[in-house]
């Protein structure tokens, strides 16, 4: 083992000697020891996190772990591998806590329940519930779901927001999204709940679109963060630096980050922003850089 990796290693331990009964800075300590960084995402979730034409995982989301990785290479010292495993929504917390990913980054919305069983990243996202409906259906207000069915993902902050929002709703839980557009397709649901952004993805994308639209109600507001196990104080501040430094990128127009999220969704992208959209984007990261210290341009 090389002298300069055991020392990074016996530093970390050192400093566990000195933390909370729970096991802080797990995560750095599997990395040093295995130069793999596992990181759970997902295959769907367009243009965060999907599966491409040749199965490869890629989107917006797997750039930051791309940014992360690359910062967490910093933090201990090494090469480090980026291995990507898609997870189902339900699937996601359990992983993170049995210690089969070290992190989460597809479309994963904070929430104060999700928060006590793992941390959240600052959020480099913003979305929002959104129903998908056949066009012309009365399905514009929380009143109007009364007896509807639903359809949406299990575990997913969409369920839970159309739940609270009009309890006498009928939720009907689905495996994925593809489950949940064909069961739209078919007249199984009267609507599909997912995050807004996705839903005007997948519109896109559908030769039969003009047979659905977006209903313009937000039933929730969320910032899309990634997940890290509980207790990982330092690698979780490598995640933050990483996504908070390429947010600062991207708003002084540095090219690299500027690329990065054009991208995704920049005029000629997979998915074009509406004006309204790109500035709810921009507007949640200028708040996320308010609340944090600036980095130093010669940052390296």
């Amino acid at each position: 083992m090389c002298y300069k990796y055991l020392l990074v290693s016996l530093g970390i331990l050192f400093t566990l000697s000195f933390a909370p009964p729970a096991i802080a800075h797990s995560v750095l300590e599997k990395v040093i020891k295995t130069g793999v960084l596992t990181a759970g995402t997902s295959k769907d979730a367009f243009p965060f996190a999907y599966k491409d034409k040749n199965g490869r995982l890629t989107g917006y989301s797997i750039d930051m772990l791309n940014l992360i990785q690359k910062q967490v290479e910093k933090a201990v010292k090494r090469p480090v591998k980026l291995e990507l495993v898609a997870l189902d929504p339900d699937d996601r917390i359990p992983k993170l806590r049995n210690g089969a990913v070290d992190i989460v980054c597809d479309a994963t919305s904070f929430t104060w329940e999700r928060d006590q069983d793992v941390d959240f990243t600052v959020s480099y996202g913003t979305t929002g519930t959104q129903l998908l409906i056949w066009r012309g259906t009365q399905l514009w207000d929380v009143a109007s779901l009364k007896g509807r069915r639903i359809g949406a993902l299990p575990g997913t902050t969409n369920e839970q927001a159309i739940r609270r929002k009009q309890p006498q709703a009928q939720i009907i839980l689905v495996k994925d999204r593809l489950e949940g557009y064909k069961a739209l397709q078919a007249a199984k649901i009267d609507a599909f709940a997912d995050d807004g952004i996705l839903l005007e993805a997948w519109l896109q994308r559908t030769p039969d679109a003009q047979k659905f639209e977006v209903v313009s109600t937000l039933f929730s507001k969320e910032g899309i963060a990634c997940m890290v196990p509980e207790n990982n104080s330092t690698f979780l501040d490598s995640a933050n630096y990483a996504l908070v430094r390429f947010m600062q990128g991207f708003l002084r127009g540095k090219q690299p980050d500027v690329q990065i999220f054009n991208r995704s969704f920049g005029p000629q992208s997979i998915l074009p922003l509406t004006k309204d959209l790109r500035e709810l984007v921009i507007e949640n990261m200028q708040l996320v850089l308010d609340a944090k210290q600036e980095i130093p341009e010669d940052d390296p």
